[in-house]
């Protein structure tokens, strides 16, 4: 007999990884800003995919989100899930992983995305093997030409 699960309107991308870190439960988050309607803990509730729950900056301009962890952590991959609906843009991301609390950092990822109708959402992760790490940063520059936009992300997750 098959086995099958009706999944309806819920992307299957959004689902999250049986693998993935339990941000909440492991780290306090730290943000530079965050809209009311659009917080930070949107990162970390498993609705992810295009149309899913995104943090939103509270203001404009380079934004920095770090996760310090109650206690230092194997990472094995980082991933990141990024939509923008309406604006043509170049986002720039960096990813750096600190494992003397938070002191010094070393920069592992630096990316870039580009927004333009009909490409509006972007999903990557990377294998970033790492022991007793204290503490991830991710710092965004919404628009590589410094246009006046708001970062956001709609997924975060450490494995």
């Amino acid at each position: 007999m098959l086995r099958k699960v009706i999944l309806g309107n819920r992307s299957v991308a959004g689902a999250p990884r049986a693998d993935a870190k339990d941000i909440p439960a492991l780290a306090t988050v730290l943000v530079t800003s965050e809209a009311p309607e659009h917080p930070v803990d949107h990162l970390f509730d498993a609705s992810g995919g295009p149309g899913g729950t995104r943090w939103i900056a509270g203001a404009d301009g380079e934004q920095t989100l770090a996760l310090a962890f109650d206690t230092p952590q194997s990472i094995r991959a980082i991933g990141i899930e990024a939509e923008e609906p309406s604006a043509i843009r170049t986002n720039v991301l960096v990813i750096s992983l600190s494992a003397d609390g938070g002191r010094t950092y070393q920069e592992r990822i630096r990316q870039e995305f580009n927004f333009s109708p009909g490409t509006t959402f972007e999903r990557e992760e990377w294998s970033i093997p790492a022991e007793r790490i204290t503490h991830v940063r991710v710092v965004i520059q919404p628009d590589k030409g410094h246009a006046p936009h708001r970062a956001t992300l709609t997924s975060l997750t450490v494995r």
